[in-house]
Order: C-alpha cells, then structure tokens, then sequence
C-alpha cells in the first residue's frame, strides 16, 4: 500500500459523521417549561427588588445618587430583569412560530388533498 492509498475498510465518511453529530435536537418540553418559569421569577424579583429599592429612598440618598457607586443595585436589578423579560420574549415568538409553521403546514396539505 502506498501512503497516499487508504484501505477501504478504515475510510470514514466525514460528511455524513458531522451530519448525525450535529443535527438539531429539540429540548425537552418541560426544560423549556422551568426555563420560563425560571425567567419568569428573575424578572418579578427583579421588579421587585428595583421598587423595594426605590421606596427605601430617602431625600439624601436621592442627593447621593449623583455618586455611581450607588447605582450597583438599580442597574443590576434593570440588567436581570431585562434579560430575564427578553428571555421569555423570545421564546414566546418561538413558540407562536412553530404553532403558525404548523398551520401552515396542515393549509398546505389539505390544498394538496383538494387538488386532482
């Protein structure tokens, strides 16, 4: 055998490999189920902590908010609770997707029963 020749046994079909290791897989349903709820409560903490905070201002901490270094727990609290809420805004439109592809889907099938 020379070395550029490979024995047909060992060839490996690589197209094929990478195919199968990376197709797509849907998660399980209630891992998207804790995921929401998940976010859900990080956005409601989130709320909540920015109003707890708010009404615990006093006159001279509204004056100290001129300083940055106050502003750790607001902006974290606006930080967590945006991500959270666009978390679950996004999986709000994917889950209305898939329920509009598959009407799509089901229009289109039944047109195709209708045609000769």
């Amino acid at each position: 055998m020379t070395p550029g020749e490979q024995p047909r046994e060992k060839a490996w079909d690589v197209e094929a490999l990478l195919g199968d290791a990376l197709r797509p897989i849907e998660p399980p349903e209630r891992l998207m189920g804790r995921i929401e709820d998940t976010f859900t409560t990080l956005s409601a903490k989130a709320a909540t902590e920015l109003s707890d905070w708010a009404e615990e201002l006093s006159d001279s901490e509204l004056s100290a908010l001129k300083d940055p270094r106050n502003w750790v727990r607001p902006v974290v609290a606006v930080s967590v609770g945006g991500v959270a809420t666009g978390a679950l805004v996004l999986f709000e439109l994917r889950r209305r997707g898939k329920q509009e592809a598959g009407g799509v889907k089901r229009l289109a099938g039944g047109v195709k029963d209708l045609l000769p």
